[in-house]
């Protein structure tokens, strides 16, 4: 168990014996992103938000979707616990549009979640008990464990990510074939922390992998959490999600794709995603069954999802400068990854102080620390240089997306200072 959760049960005390195994279980993760997040939240260079922001400061947002807060009476309507059906319809179309692989397999229609947390949490428990096991790589999103771990109380274990600058699809296949007939495989990309996304090589190897486990035997639930879709910025990588190969790969995988507006549109507390279900051989009625399973576990949870954001929505896919504003939201955050670039090219003597992992797309990139501790780093950043970052895994991850592109050369130089002082 936690020792958050341990020390929860301790303040409890006798009150604790009211509690369920998952309430016993169950912390608020003080020390993770968002307590790291809290305590950097004065700093003047702050890159550790999951969220964009302008050059200015302003927050990241389309005015297709700013400038349409005068909705329809309808908007404030029950949406139903699968979601608004026009929303559904045009969240799949929107789905092949961006993923053509998409439109040459069956797969269900999407069922509308409140974001991706919800999202992970609905096929956590609709798939992972407690005689399952999540597998991941070992750089990952902390909110998984809090949702498998300790909310469905599933076991979690974890791969090498990075092998030789690639990612490790030979560690993951190994977790695969470990002793246990089902797992429950997460594959997120673009990643948090890193920012990698699988190159045309790693999708190959990543579903070779998938598949040589199933064939062996192995039922595999793979989940793609697809939250920042989209924000690729080099050629090479696979810029398609991995749904299309998982769901026409073998009846012993079953693709869950996870997405939503909140990061590829900018929309963060909008808090509308989607959960949709494929896998070989599928009939209709089989993909309805789990479309009506997730609708049910909806029902059961919040009943059904805000109906002004699924008109919010709407309103934006249909207004003529959707694609425009979006193009032009992620031309910002391109520029600020290819000043990273440029920075590193420029200095070559950070390399002595601090590896920079792998990383080509997304909101975020990684850099692990030579010869010091990443968290002591973190808290010497925050006192000493008034620059907030976040700890995972042994990694300091840095949200460019938050940090103004004529701000980065100097939150990279206050990394490297920091290192020197330590050591």
């Amino acid at each position: 168990m936690n020792d958050l959760a341990q020390r929860l049960n301790r303040e409890l005390g006798a009150a604790a014996a009211f509690l369920s195994p998952e309430g016993r279980r169950m912390y608020f993760p003080y020390g993770g992103i968002l307590g790291q997040s809290a305590q950097a939240r004065k700093c003047r260079l702050n890159a550790t938000i999951g969220m964009a922001f302008e050059e200015d400061g302003s927050p990241l947002v389309m005015e297709c979707f700013s400038r349409n807060l005068a909705l329809d009476k309808k908007a404030f309507l029950y949406a139903g616990s699968f979601g608004n059906m026009e929303l559904r319809e045009k969240w799949k179309a929107l789905q092949m549009e961006k993923n053509p692989s998409m439109k040459k397999v069956e797969y269900s229609l999407p069922v509308v979640t409140g974001a991706l947390t919800h999202s992970l949490r609905i096929a956590a428990e609709l798939f992972a008990g407690p005689r399952d096991e999540m597998v991941s790589p070992d750089l990952f999103w902390d909110n998984y464990e809090l949702v498998f771990g300790e909310a469905a109380g599933c076991r979690t274990s974890h791969f090498n990510t990075f092998r030789r600058g690639r990612f490790d699809s030979a560690a993951m296949k190994k977790a695969l074939m470990a002793p246990g007939e089902k797992k429950i495989l997460i594959l997120n990309f673009p990643n948090n922390p890193t920012g990698y996304t699988a190159t045309l090589e790693d999708a190959k190897a990543i579903v070779s992998a998938v598949g040589a486990a199933a064939r062996a035997g192995k039922r595999i639930v793979v989940l793609l959490d697809d939250a920042y879709f989209g924000l690729v910025y080099e050629k090479g990588v696979h810029a398609e999600s991995l749904f299309a190969e998982f769901a026409a790969l073998h009846p012993n995988v079953l693709a869950v794709k996870l997405d939503g507006m909140t990061k590829e549109d900018y929309v963060w507390g909008l808090r509308v995603g989607f959960i949709s279900f494929a896998f070989k051989g599928a009939s209709e009625a089989q993909l309805k069954a789990l479309e009506a399973k997730a609708a049910g576990n909806i029902r059961s949870g919040v009943s059904n999802v805000t109906s002004v954001g699924q008109a919010l929505a709407l309103a934006a896919f249909a207004d003529p400068q959707y694609r425009r504003q979006k193009r032009e939201k992620f031309a910002v955050l391109k520029s600020r990854y290819s000043e990273i670039r440029r920075i590193f090219a420029r200095h070559p003597e950070y390399a002595e102080r601090f590896e920079a992992m792998p990383f080509n797309s997304g909101y975020f990139m990684c850099v692990r620390p030579k010869g010091v501790d990443a968290e002591a780093l973190r808290r010497h950043l925050v006192e000493k240089y008034s620059t907030g970052t976040i700890v995972l895994s042994g990694l300091v991850r840095i949200a460019f997306s938050t940090v103004p592109k004529a701000r980065l050369a100097g939150l990279f130089a206050n990394i490297h200072s920091a290192i020197g002082d330590l050591t």
